[in-house]
């Protein structure tokens, strides 16, 4: 295998990591990540917004800091053709900024949309994304959706820096899927394609319990008729491998849906073992053609 997009990558620019705590320090690479990609077949990579308190540090809040951040990341995209998949961020709390921010960004070479899963607590299932959602599918535009780490679901009963990470980022993700089914959102969107980072989280785990409980409180009217059971929305979502190196995490999404919803990210700079990360594809039980969906899937193949 060769010639792999990665849908999940990082590049913080310094304009933007200098007013961070975390991400100051190995977040604006891309020198190393162009090794790295080069030393294994990666042929680009789509460079997200990892968020971060950068917002709450600049005196222009997520105004000025879409603006400088999707200026970095088009800078980027073009000063290495064909290397980068440029994914902009929106001004958040300015909703009426957010379809001329994505025509902006569109102009600006800019082929994704990174949202975090939750800002201050709302989660993407908010009508005031609607919008958003509407005008990204118009331009093919997919919408990648990372953890949100500055106070995820939990975080205000335990926080901690190993537990914050591990278990309520991706809650946060998990959470965010689930309200998004709830809300109808999927439903009224189904143009729109939306990537889940780290495999949703834990969504492929409880695939079944959701179907097994919906089923049954519907049997009740302890929640509303959604038109289908919750594995049947989830299979239409994309899910990206956020770095993985389990094959038990792989078939387990492949419970959820199929080869060709799953998509390769390394997670770098989080991650830099891109082997470990491309073998665990390599080396299962999968057809040749599957493993090329995971790895060379279509939604990126095209977006320059």
């Amino acid at each position: 295998m060769s010639g792999f997009i990665d849908a999940h990558s990082h590049y913080m620019p310094p304009k933007v990591a200098e007013h961070t705590m975390f991400f100051k320090v190995g977040w604006s690479d891309v020198d190393g990540q162009l090794k790295l990609m080069d030393e294994h077949g990666v042929e680009k990579a789509a460079l997200l917004y990892p968020t971060s308190d950068a917002h709450l540090n600049l005196s222009g809040g997520w105004q000025e800091l879409s603006k400088i951040y999707n200026d970095e990341i088009s800078a980027v995209v073009k000063k290495y053709p064909g290397r980068f998949i440029g994914a902009g961020i929106l001004p958040i709390g300015s909703p009426e900024h957010y379809v001329p921010t994505i025509s902006a960004m569109h102009e600006a070479g800019l082929s994704m949309l990174s949202l975090a899963s939750s800002y201050d607590g709302v989660y993407l299932s908010d009508e005031q994304f609607y919008p958003v959602f509407e005008a990204c599918a118009k331009i093919n535009m997919p919408i990648h959706i990372h953890s949100q780490i500055i106070n995820p679901i939990g975080e205000d009963r335990v926080k901690d820096p190993l537990l914050s990470p591990v278990l309520e980022y991706v809650f946060d993700v998990s959470i965010c899927a689930g309200k998004m089914m709830m809300e109808g959102v999927f439903s009224r969107f189904p143009k729109t394609s939306f990537i889940f980072a780290h495999y949703g989280g834990v969504l492929p785990l409880v695939r079944e319990r959701f179907d097994t409980t919906y089923t049954m409180l519907r049997g009740r009217e302890f929640v509303k008729d959604l038109g289908g059971k919750p594995s049947e929305f989830f299979k239409n979502l994309y899910f990206d491998t956020s770095g993985s190196k389990s094959p038990a995490s792989l078939a387990c999404a492949l419970e959820l849906t199929d080869a060709d919803h799953i998509i390769f990210g390394s997670d770098y700079p989080a991650n830099k073992d891109f082997k470990g990360a491309l073998n665990v594809i390599s080396e299962f039980d999968l057809s040749e053609i599957s493993k090329k969906m995971i790895t060379t899937n279509p939604l990126l193949a095209n977006l320059a």
